[in-house]
């Protein structure tokens, strides 16, 4: 059994304003259906940062200003699609880099870094399995130029105040000099977000629903998926997107090897995800806020998204 996850489900569904964290979304199913959204029309988000990495890998590099051999160290690399080109660009160019790809999971290390060695038999790999904190710190102690990368719209995913203690502690485990770009998606029409989270196919709606079904098979629950129902909503006043699972009558729910029953009122939320859009000053002021300083936004056509490079100050 999963006791992070045992200890992470007892907490937020026993608590007065229930909630479940978006992490869980991705076992082997929620996964897949992840693919799903990344394929829609209304998913904005993939596209625009992919274009980014695609036509501006040489401006990226160039802004670097680094006269030696460096590392690009990605915080959560995943299937490594976006990050392709800009590796592929250095490579091309023969500019001497080593990449340190790093996950928790040791699967998707292994199938990321045998298709890298297949797609680019000449880059330097150095993957690493494990904590990105723990590894950021020995990474630091070389004293070899680094740019880390944290893309995807990540720290959408926190808190304002978590979002710069994230980032405080991304600085905290640099050399001064050292570069971050972050993917960031922008605020901008309330329509264009809204679709994107909300599309009309419901698949985010299963997406959603799928964190129920995990529950319901690791933990022996009987959530009832037609019992629930899917709801998020853009406020373009603050820039969060936020995601509920909703309960559709009263019922309570047994999860069994929790030894734990759940008790939901007709139209009760399950709060499940955060996704924070930022302005350019919103941006600026969250990199001042930990110690770094903006070199360059580089947008996508539509300037719908940013991967935004910052340096660590002295």
């Amino acid at each position: 059994m999963n006791t992070t996850f045992a200890k992470d489900i007892k907490k937020g569904l026993t608590a007065e304003d229930k909630f479940l964290s978006s992490k869980y979304f991705y076992d082997d199913n929620g996964s897949r259906i992840f693919q799903e959204i990344m394929q829609m029309p209304e998913y904005y988000l993939t596209d625009a940062e992919f274009e980014i990495l695609s036509l501006q890998s040489k401006q990226i590099v160039e802004a670097l200003g680094f006269s030696e051999p460096f590392n690009i160290i990605e915080l959560g690399a995943g299937d490594g699609f976006k990050t392709f080109k800009l590796l592929e660009y250095l490579v091309n160019e023969k500019i001497e880099f080593n990449y340190v790809p790093i996950d928790i999971s040791k699967e998707a290390i292994t199938i990321l870094s045998a298709k890298l060695k297949e797609r680019l038999p000449k880059l330097s790999i150095k993957p690493r399995v494990g904590d990105y904190f723990d590894i950021l710190k020995e990474e630091s102690k070389n004293n070899i130029p680094s740019l880390l990368l944290f893309l995807g719209s990540n720290i959408g995913n926190y808190q304002s105040e978590e979002a710069i203690n994230l980032i405080k502690l991304f600085n905290e485990n640099m050399n001064v000099n050292d570069k971050l770009l972050i993917g960031i998606d922008l605020k901008k029409n309330p329509i264009t977000i809204q679709n994107a989270y909300f599309d009309n196919a419901g698949v985010t709606k299963r997406f959603n629903l799928n964190l129920l079904l995990r529950i319901n098979r690791e933990f022996n629950a009987d959530f009832k998926i037609d019992d629930f129902d899917f709801y998020c909503y853009y406020n373009p006043l603050n820039g969060e997107v936020k995601s509920y699972i909703v309960s559709l009558k009263k019922q309570t729910i047994h999860i069994e090897k929790l030894d734990l029953q759940v008790e939901f009122n007709q139209n009760e939320l399950i709060w499940t995800e955060l996704s924070k859009k930022y302005s350019i000053e919103d941006i600026e002021n969250l990199a001042d806020e930990a110690n770094f300083s903006v070199k360059n936004h580089f947008l996508d056509c539509k300037h719908y998204f940013t991967d935004s490079l910052w340096e660590k100050l002295g």
